[in-house]
């Protein structure tokens, strides 16, 4: 932890931001730079990694070491950042595309290997740097530059991919709510771990208001869920409806309504091992649920880098070999 004070401005780079006028990507920046002076860490020691894509110009509008890497390679070179410097905090932002089309062999397994970094995903369902092709999350059916049919391809869930891959760490946005964006990175910095952060992004040239059945002003508070951490599962307008298990299955239901009470309505745990619950809240969609947004899964678990140093460290004490000569001289060498 840093003794040192910093404000949002220490995290603010002096170039100049060449996103399109209201992209979502304004909002999450303003978040990331927010959250930083809080989670702790002295900024020379906070790297942000990212591939290629709108959102991968990241490290460039943050005041903190920075890679700007190869399309999909981010996970990859965060990793080797994190293994190779331990104390540092990495930090990666990538798109749908970027991470979960050609970079999604390296998303899943830097997940598997719960390597401590911090993933922020820009889910737009579009590619927007290269002008409007349909991208791995783009719904079945969507009609776009190299889909004017539409897209035929079933649209993966960043939410069961994570569960899928044993995360430990999985968590929801809107970029519609700063103050929520702000809590969940200062959360996810806190994790030890590998955390990912699905932020719903808006793009507003090739993919407007793709979000808008979930963040619109109008229809949010019955259509989002903001789960905390041993708090009940209520949500809508009036604070009036909940979830229930039934069976199998989550159920939404009415408070006061039908018999439920609610002492009826499930409390949200993030921290149970088991990730059933977690998986059924993360791939709720509408119109039968709400889509669950907040911290929906924060679980303790061995993290590679510590497991890595452990290995090191038992090596050195127990090899025979403490320096060069013992390794020139160690086995069957040649004397003159």
């Amino acid at each position: 932890m840093t003794e040192i004070k910093y404000t949002r401005k220490d995290f603010v780079s002096d170039q100049e931001v060449k996103w399109c006028a209201g992209c979502g990507d304004y909002s999450i920046l303003s978040a990331v730079t927010n959250a930083l002076p809080e989670i702790g860490i002295n900024k020379k020691d906070i790297v942000f990694v990212s591939g290629i894509g709108c959102s991968s110009r990241f490290p460039y509008y943050v005041d903190t070491y920075g890679i700007h890497g190869l399309h999909g390679r981010a996970a990859a070179l965060a990793s080797g950042v994190k293994v190779s410097h331990p104390h540092l905090s990495v930090w990666i932002a990538t798109g749908d595309g970027d991470s979960m089309a050609i970079g999604g062999n390296h998303f899943i397994h830097l997940i598997r290997r719960n390597i401590d970094v911090n993933l922020i995903l820009f889910n737009n369902e579009i590619y927007g740097l290269t002008k409007g092709q349909y991208s791995p999350t783009s719904p079945l059916g969507h009609v776009t530059k190299t889909s004017p049919h539409g897209t035929v391809e079933h649209p993966f869930k960043p939410a069961e991919l994570v569960m899928g891959s044993e995360g430990t760490f999985f968590a929801r946005v809107p970029d519609t709510n700063p103050k929520m964006m702000k809590e969940v990175f200062i959360e996810a910095a806190k994790h030890n771990g590998a955390s990912i952060v699905e932020v719903l992004q808006n793009c507003v040239i090739f993919n407007n208001n793709t979000h808008e059945e979930i963040t619109g002003k109008e229809v949010r508070d019955n259509n989002q869920i903001y789960l905390k951490h041993g708090e009940k599962m209520v949500f809508g307008a009036e604070n009036n409806k909940g979830l229930v298990l039934e069976g199998l299955k989550l159920k939404v239901v009415t408070i006061g309504e039908d018999g439920y009470t609610l002492d009826d309505i499930l409390v949200h745990n993030a921290k149970d091992k088991d990730a059933t619950m977690h998986y059924l809240l993360g791939r709720m969609s509408l119109p039968e649920y709400p889509v669950a947004m907040g911290v929906i899964r924060a679980v303790d678990a061995a993290v590679y880098n510590d497991e890595l140093e452990k290995q090191i460290a038992n090596a050195k004490a127990t090899s025979k070999i403490k320096n060069m000569n013992d390794l020139v001289n160690s086995g069957e060498t040649f004397v003159l």
